[in-house]
């Protein structure tokens, strides 16, 4: 099965690039430039429509009319694929991270290839996509929008876009649940029925982390409450971590900032550390007060490092 996944992915691909016109799973740009906002509105409105649409491939480096257009896509290639999130996300208030980029060629010419996959839960626009043209505002989309692919363009849904989104869900929950039947009808005799709640993904779609054990006692983990595991805002942070400190030292809000910045500490980087809820300040956990704790107690000069790593930074 996955086997037959990959080649229908390696298929999939093979045409998109040999693709002459552009489709619904199929889009053609003479060029993007990461630092244009023009640039970057219009391909977060094309990325949103196709992963709407079940997904698809952007070509960049060909023309409207299906020849390349011999510009350097070499930015885009060396583009961190992050970057296409926080777009999405600055749009739409989404962690989207389903995009790929790599490299290809039509004739002689460099192509990039931005790979864009499915999204189960519907993108909608949150904020409208307005940027500056000769002079003029331009917008790409509004506020409240959800498009898909219809053909060649990304456009505003209809209702038969909605009815086949829809559809597709019940669908693929429907194949879900008859699985789960096959799996109970065919076990073997004396087999016992196991039911496992599925954790949800985190803020970037990502599946959480586990090591996997054959061991039958082994605890089944799914992933945690944020407001359990990350309780601590900064304000509450600093006087936990004093009380701990004691005499030894005393700490205030710009010496955690301070930290953080020297030693590049966030959600992304440290999970574990830190959590960014939509609408609120960052939160820290426990682990990250032990941290903290234990880094000092291990140099005095901790906190002072950081203030001048970070002061560094600044200047």
């Amino acid at each position: 099965m996955v086997r037959q996944r990959r080649a229908r992915h390696r298929s999939d691909r093979a045409q998109a690039v040999a693709a002459t016109r552009e489709g619904k799973t199929v889009d053609f740009k003479s060029q993007f430039d990461p630092g244009s906002e023009a640039e970057c509105v219009e391909l977060v409105k094309d990325l949103v429509a196709m992963a709407n649409s079940g997904g698809g491939f952007i070509l960049v480096g060909i023309n409207d009319d299906g020849l390349p257009s011999g510009l350097d896509v070499s930015t885009v290639l060396r583009l961190d694929p992050a970057h296409l999130t926080d777009k999405v996300y600055r749009y739409t208030g989404e962690h989207f991270g389903g995009f790929a980029i790599s490299d290809a060629t039509r004739g002689d010419a460099a192509v990039a290839v931005i790979e864009v996959n499915r999204c189960d839960e519907l993108l909608v626009f949150t904020r409208p996509g307005n940027y500056m043209a000769a002079g003029k505002q331009k917008t790409a989309f509004s506020s409240g929008g959800i498009y898909f692919r219809h053909g060649a363009k990304s456009e505003p849904c209809t209702p038969s876009d909605l009815r086949r989104h829809i559809q597709g869900l019940i669908s693929t929950e429907r194949s879900r649940w008859l699985e789960g039947i096959r799996q109970v009808v065919e076990a073997p005799s004396g087999a016992e029925v196991a039911v496992i709640e599925r954790s949800r993904r985190d803020a970037e779609g990502k599946a959480t982390r586990v090591r996997l054990t054959n061991d039958p006692d082994a605890p089944v983990f799914g992933r945690l409450n944020p407001d359990d595991t990350h309780p601590h805002r900064i304000s509450g942070l600093v006087p936990l971590l004093n009380t701990r400190l004691g005499e030894r030292a005393t700490v205030n809000q710009h010496d955690i900032l301070c930290v953080r910045q020297a030693h590049g500490i966030d959600e992304r980087s440290r999970p574990e550390f830190a959590y960014k809820p939509k609408y609120d300040s960052m939160h820290y956990s426990d682990s990250f007060l032990e941290w903290l704790d234990d880094q000092f107690t291990k140099d005095a000069e901790f906190f002072h490092k950081a203030r001048a790593t970070s002061s560094k930074r600044k200047t």
